[in-house]
């Protein structure tokens, strides 16, 4: 428990016992139930407390919700008992009337609340102050685009100058992945806190790490969706499926790999380019090359100058599943070194 509450919560216990007491003085048949009335009220207080306890890391959603229902119910209740009729009743059958209104009202009033809570935007982390009138623009960053790694490039050449917003389930599950035994998952998760690390030390980078999740939702996808729309923000991720969830949802997605396709460069038959030559191809004498941005390139007769540097001129250039592949012939059979 925590220490700093701890005497807040036996105070608080002692007060409600205490009122117990007290209450004897304006209740006739409770003066010789002093003792009854002190434990009922100070069981009033410990379930109160642990309610507090069991609602540990209750969303401020859910509360905001709550808020809301008491106050409606509260209105509810209190309309309908001060309407004319309860004009003329006895006082003690108004006032158990009242009371029972009180609850139900409230009751039904904060549950509808809960049951609804996502399509309210009452919650403090989701409301931007920004001074300037132009409001900023968000975008919020899933586990993929972290563990891509180009993000930090795009940041730092300042193409992406809006505000990162970077869920704190996001950084736990990218925590997750990094502490996995498995090699490859770990090696992705340290490369995602890597990139991360990299983007602190960008200047001019607004970065903002929610602390409060967002709902009950146990899908990570879901949760980001469903941010990235209460923030009116965009996100950005190399997940297709994610993207596509997005999309259907009415949020505006930047996918990373979308991006790279975006700024390879035309290719235009007859052009002469220098590439250089890693392996062998499928046919005799063909060679294979990349590009910088990964296009692959087949050079009829490149075979011998495997290792080298060589001038190339575009023959064709086909679509491929990872961009383009783009076929070549020596020029001149000659090899740059």
């Amino acid at each position: 428990m925590n220490r700093t509450l701890l005497p807040i919560r036996i105070v608080f216990i002692l007060l409600c016992a205490a009122a117990g007491w007290l209450i004897c003085y304006t209740i006739e048949d409770w003066d010789k139930r002093r003792m009854l009335a002190t434990f009922i009220g100070g069981s009033i207080g410990i379930l109160a407390v642990l309610t507090d306890v069991m609602l540990k890391g209750f969303s401020l959603r859910g509360l905001s919700a709550i808020t809301f229902g008491l106050g409606v119910g509260t209105l509810i209740s209190y309309l309908i008992g001060t309407s004319p009729l309860f004009r003329g009743a006895d006082a003690q059958y108004v006032y158990l009337t009242q009371l029972a209104l009180f609850l139900v009202a409230t009751y039904l009033c904060t549950v509808i609340a809960l049951r609804g809570k996502d399509e309210f935007n009452l919650v403090i982390p989701y409301v931007r102050f920004v001074p300037q009138e132009v409001e900023t623009s968000l975008v919020v960053v899933d586990t993929s685009a972290l563990i891509d790694g180009r993000i930090a490039k795009v940041c730092e050449a300042g193409f992406l100058s809006a505000a990162l917003v970077i869920p704190r389930f996001v950084l736990d599950e990218l925590q997750a992945v990094a502490d996995s035994s498995e090699p490859t998952k770990h090696a992705r998760g340290r490369r995602g806190l890597e990139v991360l690390g990299e983007l602190r030390k960008i200047k001019n980078i607004d970065i903002r790490i929610p602390e409060s999740d967002v709902t009950k939702k146990q899908d990570v996808d879901a949760k980001l969706v469903f941010l990235a729309q209460s923030m009116k923000a965009k996100l950005l991720t190399t997940d297709f499926n994610l993207a596509k969830m997005a999309e259907f949802h009415g949020v505006h997605w930047l996918n990373l790999n979308s991006l790279a396709r975006s700024l390879r460069p035309e290719l235009i038959l007859g052009e002469q380019l220098e590439v250089e030559l890693v392996k062998a191809g499928k046919e005799d004498l063909q060679a294979v090359g990349y590009l910088e941005d990964g296009s692959m390139v087949v050079v009829q007769g490149g075979r011998p100058h495997i290792g080298q540097r060589v001038t190339v001129e575009i023959s064709s250039v086909l679509p491929s599943a990872g961009g383009k592949m783009v076929f070549a012939r020596m020029l001149n059979d000659r090899a740059l070194g």
